[in-house]
Formats: C-alpha cells, structure tokens, sequence
C-alpha cells in the first residue's frame, strides 16, 4: 500500500510553509554596493503533506508492529496486501472485519495467520444452519454437585475470533453476536460477562454459493467496520503460490509463523493512533461523502453516523502504519469503500442495470471536492 505516492500528482493546493520558516517571497534589495547583513532566507518548499500535519508523534511502534505482522504472515500469504493492511487498520481501532470472497483466496487462512502473529487467544466457530445462539455466547448449566447454575462460556469468549462461513446460520444464531460486536459484552439471564481485551472478531463469507445461505441483517453488517472483497492473485502470484507449495501439500510453512506483539502492544498502539491528527477541513470533507450517500439518487439506503466514524478511525489508523501523525485525503479515499460497500443498498433499477456499489462509491468520491 503506497498512499502517499498519489500527493505529489495533486497540484494547486494552498500550502502552509513548515513552522519556523520565513516568507517565500523575499523583497527585492537595490544593488548599492553594500553587503546585506541580514540577507532573506531561501524558501523552503514544504513537503506535499506539509498542509496537513507534521509528525511530532513517535509512531515507530505502529510502524515497527505493522512491518513484524506483514513479515510473518507473508511466510504463508503471497499478495493480498490490501486484505492485510486493511486486517491491521482494524485491529488498531477496535473494529471487526467481513472477508468475503470465492474458496481457496485465503480468506480463513489470512485470519488464522493474523491470530497466529497476536500473542492472544484464538477461537474459531464454523457456522452452520443448526447452530443456536447459545453455541456461540454460551448458556448456564446446573451443577448437580453444588445445586447450583454456573455459566459455560462459549467460543465466542477469546480475543481474536473467526467466524467461518457466517452467512450460513439463520437470522436466529446471527442476533447472538449483535451486542457482542457493538458492546464487547455478552448478557445471559441478566447477567452480564465482559469480553477480555483484545476482542476481535473476523468473518468469511462466499458471495458465489448462495443455497443454504441466509442474508445477513442489515444491522449485522453495519458493526463490521470493513468488509474486505478478496480477489484472485495475478499471473505472477499465481506462480509464486505454485512454487513456494510445491514440496509442501499440508502448508507446513505456517507452523513457522510466530507470534510477534502481545495485547499490551496493541493497546499501545491504538492510543497511539487516536493522537494521529486530522483538520477539520478533512472531517467536513468525511461528512460531505456520508452525506451525500444518504442523497444519492443511486441508493436506497445511505451510510449510518457510525460509518462516518469507522472513517475517521480507520483513516488514522492507515495514517499512522504509513509513519504519519496526519490524515490526509488519500488515506480517506483509501478507506472509504471498504467501510461503505457493505453499508448501502441500491436502488432496484440501479442494481437492474449492472451497477455495484463500489462504481457508486468511486463516483461520491470524485464529486466531493478535495479539500485543498
């Protein structure tokens, strides 16, 4: 991911010379002879992100955790950069993630691994049409032993918990994970049992198989902060995949891949990635695309406030595993249809026509104008 790339092609913004440089228009001097004792300091052109922040924050411990993760997993994982990064940006800001893409892209495999990098406890739930609610959040049992009830927790209570196939349990077993996403809490005969820290939760889904499957509730989708749309590796990945597993059928490789932060560190991190700055120019600008979703022509249903903010954090978090303790336009952009793809819904005849919601999010984004 290379976000910053794309500032230096944008021209014509108003830029803010670096604090502690003087004027870059000097007034001439008349040549009389004498020697200028105080001749007018040369210019000094700002960076192109120079307007909108400048690093005073110490983020090397995002950086350094970013570049460990992305070590470790791509032992394994070749390509899928962006399903990674985007993995990672929600990791620092407490969000959960929808992976949706056709078997065999690594989609399980890539949350596996992530586990495997976080030195914390890990839980996997494959949903099935069967399932109930009480196999996920857990029930309370009587103890013959004590006469007493005593709550069983469910796989449901660990740190980092992937959801397998998550379209293919019924409206029913999908309400149990409602206040678990949203709150980090779980409540069983009004008794209520906090999740520990981190509490992450990651799921899959095909898009292409669609018998046997249940829609999942709009309600639901809107606590993902990003649903992440996996695509096919290229010809060249393609070839590296065939290479690196040639001699190895069971993908012993991932035995190898060793955890490498601790909860401790990721809470340090997202405090860390909550200083990141952001003008206000650019929250208004954040604001102008949610809100021109819920007045779009195209849409039958617009973005929710909680979008806006799944924005705002996600663009710090980007900022800050780019080394910068500012946002600028591109991290927003960058952001912006993973957190809204899952959260509208066109129109019948837009969807009649071909459209998909990320042409109509890449359209929003153009007709906003970049603040400058």
């Amino acid at each position: 991911m290379n976000i910053d790339d794309n500032n230096e092609n944008q021209e014509g913004r108003t830029e803010h010379p670096l604090e502690g440089t003087e004027s870059t228009n000097p007034t001439p001097v008349e040549n009389t002879g004498a020697v200028n004792l105080n001749p007018t300091p040369p210019a000094i052109t700002p960076t192109p992100d120079a307007q909108w922040g400048r690093n005073r924050l110490d983020l090397s411990p995002v950086t350094n955790m970013v570049d460990k993760i992305k070590d470790e997993m791509q032992k394994v994982i070749i390509g899928q950069d962006e399903m990674i990064d985007l993995l990672l940006a929600a990791i620092f800001t407490h969000g959960h993630v929808l992976v949706e893409g056709v078997p065999g892209v690594a989609k399980t495999l890539s949350a596996k691994l992530m586990a495997q990098t976080v030195s914390v406890g890990f839980a996997r739930i494959q949903f099935t049409p069967d399932l109930m609610p009480t196999d996920v959040v857990g029930t309370n049992v009587f103890n013959m032993k004590d006469s007493e009830f005593s709550f069983n927790k469910g796989p449901v209570f660990s740190n980092i918990v992937l959801i397998d196939e998550i379209n293919r349990a019924p409206a029913k077993t999908q309400s149990a994970l409602f206040e678990v996403m949203e709150e980090y809490q779980v409540t069983v005969d009004g008794t209520t049992y906090p999740m520990d820290f981190p509490f992450f939760v990651v799921a899959t889904q095909n898009p292409i198989e669609q018998e046997g499957t249940y829609k999942l509730p709009e309600a639901q989708l809107d606590r993902f902060l990003f649903k992440i749309n996996v695509e096919y590796p290229n010809l060249e990945e393609e070839k590296a995949i065939l290479n690196r597993f040639k001699s190895d059928f069971r993908i012993t490789q991932s035995k190898t891949v060793q955890g490498v932060c601790t909860a401790a560190d990721i809470k340090a991190c997202q405090e860390l990635i909550e200083q990141v700055h952001i003008k206000d120019e650019l929250v208004n600008y954040i604001a102008a695309i949610i809100h021109n979703t819920r007045n779009n022509g195209d849409l039958f249903l617009g973005a929710s406030p909680r979008a806006s903010l799944a924005i705002l954090k996600a663009s710090k978090a980007v900022a800050a595993m780019n080394g910068r303790d500012f946002v600028t336009p591109d991290d927003i952009q960058f952001v912006a249809y993973p957190v809204l793809n899952h959260r509208i819904i066109l129109t019948p005849e837009r969807e009649m026509e071909g459209y998909d919601t990320k042409s109509v999010v890449n359209d929003i984004v153009k007709k906003i104008e970049v603040p400058r």
